[in-house]
Order: C-alpha cells, then sequence, then structure tokens
C-alpha cells in the first residue's frame, strides 16, 4: 500500500523541513541525499528530461531511504502529472501557476474521483492491486501533495485565488523566474522580488497552506525563520556538489 507522506504529517505538526531539488538523473544521488538525513527532494523533470524507467528507479531510492519523492513536472499535463504518480510520486510540483483555474485541472489532475479525474492504474502506485483498488484510491487522495510554484507576476497578483483552492498542500516559491517576470533578471534578493515573495508567504498563511522557501543566502534563512517558515528548500543538488568539490580542491591546493 502507498507509504505514509511524512512530509506531509511533518508540515502539519509544525516540524521543519528541508529539502533539494535533484536534477542529476541517479538514483545513487537520491539515496545519498536520504543518507544525509534530508526530509525531502523535489526531482526535476521541467529543466530536466528524466526518462521513465529512471525516474521510477530514482523514487525507488527514495522510497529505501525514507525520504519523500516529489516531481516536479513541465506544466500542468494531466497526462505527465498522472505517468509521475504512477510512477510512485508522492507528490507534484507545478511550475509558473497563474490562475484559479490552472489550480483546479492540476487538483484534479493528482485526485482520484470523487476529488478528480486522475486514471487508475494497477501498477507499481497501487501495489500492482495486492490490496483492495479502493483503499488505494483514498489513501492516494490523502497522501499525494499538489504544489504549486508562484514564480510571475500574474502568479502573485492570482495568489490567493490560487491558493484558496482546495486540495492545495504546500506553495513553493521561484524568485529567480519571479525577478524576470517583474523586468529586474536574476535579481533574486531585489527589494520588488522579497516584497512579492512576502505576499506570496503571507497569503499562504492566510489560506492554511504551508509556503516553501528557497533560500540562497544565510541571512534569507534567518529572515524566512523569523516568519514562521519551516519548509525549506536548500538548492539543487548539482550547486551543492559542485561548491563541495571546489571547496575541497582548494583545501589541498591552497595549504
Amino acid at each position: 500500500m502507498l507509504k505514509e507522506n511524512t512530509l506531509k504529517q511533518k508540515l502539519k505538526n509544525g516540524i521543519p523541513v528541508f529539502g533539494l531539488l535533484v536534477s542529476i538523473p541517479s538514483p545513487l544521488v537520491v539515496e545519498m541525499i536520504g543518507c544525509a538525513d534530508y526530509d525531502f527532494i523535489i526531482i526535476d523533470n521541467e529543466h530536466v528530461q528524466v526518462n521513465p524507467e529512471t525516474l521510477e528507479h530514482m523514487i525507488r531510492a527514495a522510497e529505501a531511504v525514507d525520504l519523500i519523492a516529489l516531481v516536479r513536472v513541465s506544466g500542468p499535463n494531466a497526462k505527465e502529472i498522472l505517468r509521475a504518480l504512477d510512477a510512485g510520486a508522492l507528490g507534484i510540483v507545478v511550475p509558473q501557476v497563474e490562475s484559479r483555474e490552472q489550480m483546479e485541472q492540476i487538483v484534479r489532475s493528482c485526485k482520484y474521483a470523487p476529488l478528480g479525474n486522475r486514471s487508475l492504474n494497477s501498477g507499481r502506485a497501487g501495489i500492482f492491486g495486492k490490496h483492495d483498488l479502493a483503499a488505494y484510491v483514498q489513501r492516494a487522495n490523502e497522501e499525494i501533495m499538489v504544489v504549486p510554484m508562484i514564480e510571475t507576476r500574474a502568479g502573485v497578483e492570482q495568489v490567493h485565488d490560487i491558493l484558496s483552492v482546495p486540495g492545495v498542500d504546500m506553495v513553493l516559491e521561484g524568485a529567480a523566474d519571479l525577478s524576470q517576470s517583474f523586468g529586474i533578471p536574476w535579481q533574486t534578493r531585489h527589494p520588488v522580488v522579497k516584497e512579492a515573495l512576502r505576499q506570496v508567504s503571507a497569503t499562504a498563511k492566510q489560506c492554511g497552506v504551508p509556503y516553501c522557501a528557497i533560500p540562497r543566502a544565510p541571512e534569507d534563512f534567518a529572515e524566512w525563520s523569523e516568519l514562521g517558515i519551516q519548509a525549506f528548500v536548500l538548492g539543487d543538488e548539482r550547486g551543492v556538489a559542485f561548491r563541495a568539490l571546489k571547496a575541497h580542491l582548494q583545501g589541498f591546493v591552497q595549504s
């Protein structure tokens, strides 16, 4: 039967959670992140093309080390969402959500009837029909997370309508694309961008939806923590690995 979504439970109980974006299509990397005691990963299938078999193996690796695997799809495409969920993902992250109508469609794509219209398949997500499928459907509707990204000016303007849709479990920021949308590309810590992110965070709190920040400097983490934010994506594993490798080399070169 579907595993308990510990990320969802921790958010509900006010426990801080930490995740990474995963762009290297490797189950070994996923396993390593879990062994390093992160709470969740977001496998990137927007900017990276992960083949279906590798995606399944990455999710299996996450399951083996009690790491919650979410998948970021390329957009609100019902079939792409379906394939990620059937591979065993415990949540879907959708970039650049800009309207209530989009959000409603995304929720429907992630949920089985009566909450949505996800197609039923007795594959690995449903343990190949080993258990009662009706019970699986109910459990899937409870455990699978639906996470929009607000990363455009239009999304910020419509954020209340988006986050008030029933079935939204968390909202993730996207400061880089947001800065571009505001005409100040890649200035992720510009006052205009920071104010937009604070607006999204405040609206999320009003709607009872956990806000997930992506701190880009230690002071960002401190600021969000002071505001009561408890969910964080601590960057992309490629950047983390690159900086660690570079620092490791420099430790010898400079000695």
